[in-house]
């Protein structure tokens, strides 16, 4: 199995700022909205117990186990005692998978947070005093704002009780956005650019995260094409390893895959994958020209996808790699780019690579509309973040993601490799 990490933002704010509340809606919403939502929740306290005294899995626990998995057919805990607390980033990384992890807590974590300021909370409406006044002061995010007001409003905040360490659970760099009914905080967040969202408009909230933060789905398109010259046969249908080629590409790249698309114009031909893969609702799409060309080929797929990332795969590239498909959808996602293509001495591999659909799909028309036919053509006219080499060996250390087998004898010398693994 492929771990494709999951993005994380944690909901931060002082004691009774409504944090739990947010939390648990968002999760509801998200996964109402088909997404897998994990959580991690920050226990301040020492000793906190999952299990019920008297319990076997407790017992194990009392009796010394210093791990103990309690696992059921539909689900899984696992307990375990540590010499010290784990850094949130370490958290995460354990939690693959996922759309989007929402943690509760972890301000200094560096995740984006969400800054959370409810006006019933006494605590949170003088915070937002103060974080409205170091807007309009120009201080920047991050600043000690209770501190900065303290000298003018002493008083005040002694009345109030802020606490000193209030002074650490303010807005930062880190933060995306500012959930709150206080109107001070609002004004404070539209001078800083950040937005900011009403409690109760948890829909807006996770409109937003789904445009920034949650996992794009991501369809992995493989181009089948059809009848090879130079293989004398198809190239999809050519036997590796006693079975059909694609069967390979499908059992590698389906991992990583929201949405299989194979295209081809031998349907009829790779008719049994809806048996063999059943489970898999890999969809069969015929090629949308009658003429070959690379620039047609990446036309079928983007228009085929419904996904808005796109990694198109040749199928005669048997050692594609699933690892290099999420990394380079987290660099798409990262960089804001509409296309990541992998570059080396030989020049691009645009047939283990990205695209954003809605980018790429307009380009790509255009210029089919003028005849080009080569897939570089539209390059210059999108967003190109280039995948260096050192970094494709980084996602895929064993390398040879972009050989391919063009003749019977090419494929022969790759499966006697292969068989000798």
């Amino acid at each position: 199995m492929i771990d494709i990490p999951s993005p994380a933002i944690a909901v931060v704010g002082r004691h009774n700022s409504g944090k739990t509340t947010l939390v648990v809606k968002l999760i509801g919403e998200l996964t109402s909205r088909g997404r897998d939502v994990g959580s991690v929740k920050h226990h301040h306290r020492l000793g906190f117990e999952f299990d019920v005294p008297g319990k076997d899995s407790y017992r194990h626990r009392h009796a010394g186990a210093t791990e103990t998995v309690v696992a059921a057919p539909d689900q899984i805990a696992r307990v375990r005692t540590l010499d010290a607390e784990l850094e949130c980033a370490e958290i995460v990384r354990s939690m693959p998978n996922h759309d989007i992890i929402i943690v509760e807590g972890y301000r200094k974590s560096g995740l984006p947070t969400i800054e959370v300021m409810r006006a019933a909370n006494e605590a949170d409406a003088a915070v937002a005093k103060a974080f409205c006044d170091g807007a309009e002061n120009g201080e920047p995010l991050g600043t000690d704002f209770i501190q900065k007001s303290r000298g003018e409003r002493a008083f005040e905040f002694e009345r109030e009780g802020i606490a000193d360490d209030l002074a650490t659970k303010m807005p930062t760099a880190d933060t995306i956005a500012v959930v709150t009914d206080i109107p001070e905080a609002q004004a404070a967040a539209e001078t800083y650019g950040i937005p900011h969202f009403h409690p109760d408009d948890v829909a807006a909230i996770c409109d937003f995260l789904e445009q920034h933060f949650v996992r794009p789905k991501v369809t992995v398109v493989i181009q089948a094409g059809g009848e090879s010259r130079r293989m004398g046969q198809s190239k999809a249908l050519v036997p590796f390893a006693g079975r059909p080629l694609m069967c390979r590409m499908i059992e590698r790249l389906s991992p990583v895959a929201d949405e299989l698309i194979i295209t081809t114009n031998e349907a009829d031909r790779l008719a049994f994958i809806a048996d063999d893969y059943s489970e898999l609702n890999i969809r069969l799409v015929a090629d949308l020209h009658d003429y070959r060309g690379a620039l047609p080929g990446i036309h079928t797929a983007l228009e085929a996808a419904t996904n808005p990332f796109v990694a198109i795969i040749a199928c005669d590239m048997l050692f594609a790699s699933p690892r290099l498909v999420v990394a380079e959808a987290i660099a798409l996602k990262e960089s804001g780019a509409d296309a990541v293509i992998p570059v080396n001495k030989h020049g691009y591999e645009p047939f283990h690579a990205i695209y954003r659909r809605s980018a790429c799909l307009p380009a790509v028309v255009e210029l089919l509309g003028k005849g080009e036919k080569k897939a570089q053509a539209f390059f210059d006219r999108v967003k190109v973040r280039e995948y260096e080499q050192a970094e494709v060996l980084h996602a895929e250390p064993m390398g040879g993601c972009f050989i391919n087998a063009n003749t019977p004898d090419e494929l022969r010398v790759l499966e006697e490799a292969f068989l000798e693994q």
